[in-house]
């Protein structure tokens, strides 16, 4: 029986976004649906690196590390403007992990991935180099390694951006209300959260990547009331102001045997962050607890010379990862690795469930499901996504500051730093949205913090924001700088002007 899409897709997160980039690549038809915003939930509550994760090592999580290693490179080629190098700076603390343990997890992370651009390992004297400053004296020396960080909403709305430039029909504030098997199809009924229209449809093949939600889906819209495949652990961040100037991160060991990192954020902050522990509470309304905030402070304060105070936070966040329930007796210990799953039995509509996983390695999780969909209904085109270029970053790796420049020339009515930040976010992209514009004027209204209306239109027109709190905390972080009332006068402007 014909279908109207391939391939229907539940879940606007980086997995469900990659998987729909991937697949209309190779030539599927596609429909995706978000009940909310893209990256509303764990897509932006992250800690916002591409890494290996050097602490999965002590885990045996081997193919893992070696994935996710292998992608830094290949994600920071794809999107250099959301995307770049770090150097993080693990101090030895004498009372945890011996030297000799770190240097030999470090030998096996510099080796197992594929490095070719990142810089090496190696060893630190807090006593001559800058990052030792902040620290207090008891650490006299230390390790410096790669990493890349990313601005992870922004990631998610390319792939979504790039996948429905390419003919996937993307909805955002859209709920699958009910998804049956019939006739050996998927009949699928949606519902615009926004607008109440409902809305029905057919496809081939149904994923589920709802993340944190993939039970309740299996529940609710799916019929399976005995759904329990997910153990959420909640990880959250605070922001403090500025704790140093250098550019490196660091990463600290705790003796519970967690980490946390210390990276700078923004230009004019420092994220701390994250916690690891089993979440119990309602997926739809996660926030840090005071515990978690007193944990992040006490943990830095073992390492920074000036302590880390409650009363220094300026903004906190959280996600809940939905890990795949391996059975781990700790949540730091709950394996990060993805399983995907198909569910039915032998002639059923085919059913893919989405379990776990880590930003990093979305790429590949897409890759690996593809896989499973091909063997399902059959093969399209090749994989394609590894040599790509997501939205705005078609300009080599080292070529950021050659275009910032280049955009300051051609818009000298802007300061640099604004400049900055618009390549920083949208790429070549920016040139999209200053086109045509001569003077500051041209802009259009000042929201604060350098928010335009021109970019705020962008943002409606190209990237599905709806709401205020869609831009200042996914689309950009300019909400750390704004006021309430500034936020508020925002929101007021798009009802008014919503299309």
């Amino acid at each position: 029986m014909s279908t109207e899409f391939d391939i229907f897709i539940i879940g606007g997160g980086i997995n469900g976004c990659g998987i729909a980039r991937d697949a209309v690549g190779r030539g599927y038809s596609v429909a995706l649906c978000e009940m909310n915003d893209l990256a509303s939930g764990t897509s932006s509550g992250s800690t916002k690196l591409i890494h290996g994760g050097l602490r999965y090592l002590e885990h045996y999580e081997f193919r893992l590390v070696r994935e996710a290693l292998s992608e830094r490179e290949i994600l920071w080629k794809m999107a250099p403007h959301i995307i770049w190098p770090l150097r993080f700076v693990l101090p030895h603390h004498k009372g945890l992990r011996p030297a000799w343990l770190l240097r030999l997890g470090l030998f096996i992370y510099d080796h197992i991935g594929g490095r070719k651009k990142l810089p090496a390992t190696h060893t630190v004297d807090f006593n001559s180099h800058p990052s030792g400053e902040p620290l207090k004296q008891d650490f006299a020396k230390g390790f410096e390694y790669s990493d890349c960080w990313v601005n992870d909403a922004r990631l998610v709305v390319l792939n979504a951006q790039d996948a429905a430039s390419r003919g996937a029909r993307v909805e955002t504030r859209t709920r699958c209300t009910e998804a049956r098997r019939k006739d050996g199809i998927w009949h699928i009924r949606t519902r615009d959260l926004l607008s109440g229209e409902e809305k029905q449809t057919t496809a081939k093949l149904l994923i589920n990547a709802s993340g944190p939600w993939v039970d309740e889906v299996l529940g609710n819209s799916l019929g399976d009331n005995n759904a329990k495949n997910v153990r959420l652990v909640q990880g959250s961040h605070i922001v403090v102001n500025k704790m140093f100037d250098h550019d490196r991160c660091y990463i600290f060991q705790n003796e519970d045997e967690r980490i946390i990192f210390a990276i700078p954020y923004e230009q004019n902050y420092t994220l701390i962050g994250t916690t690891d522990q089993d979440f119990k509470g309602d997926v739809n309304d996660i926030r840090i607890s005071g515990e978690e905030v007193t944990y992040l402070c006490e943990a830095a304060s073992e390492y920074f010379k000036k302590p880390v105070r409650e009363d220094d936070v300026v903004w906190t966040y959280s996600g809940v990862r939905p890990l795949y329930d391996d059975g781990a007796s700790k949540a730091q210990e709950a394996t990060r690795d993805y399983v995907l799953r198909e569910d039915g039995n032998k002639g059923d509509a085919p059913l893919l469930n989405v379990f776990g996983g880590k930003i990093t390695t979305y790429r590949r999780l897409a890759e690996s499901m593809m896989e499973k969909v091909e063997a399902l209904i059959g093969q399209k085109s090749a994989s394609w996504t590894v040599n790509s270029t997501l939205p705005g970053g078609d300009f080599d790796e080292e070529g950021f500051e050659r275009l910032v420049n280049d955009v300051t020339l051609e818009h000298s009515y802007l300061e640099k730093d604004v400049v900055w930040r618009l390549v920083r976010s949208y790429g070549t992209n920016c040139r999209k949205i200053l086109k045509n514009i001569k003077s500051v004027e041209g802009l259009g209204q000042d929201f604060g913090a350098g928010l335009t209306e021109r970019e705020v239109r962008y943002l409606i027109e190209n990237e599905w924001a709806r709401t205020a709190e869609d831009i200042v905390w996914r689309r950009s972080k300019l909400g750390i700088r704004m006021t309430d009332e500034q936020i508020a006068a925002l929101d007021r402007w798009m009802i008014k002007n919503a299309r």
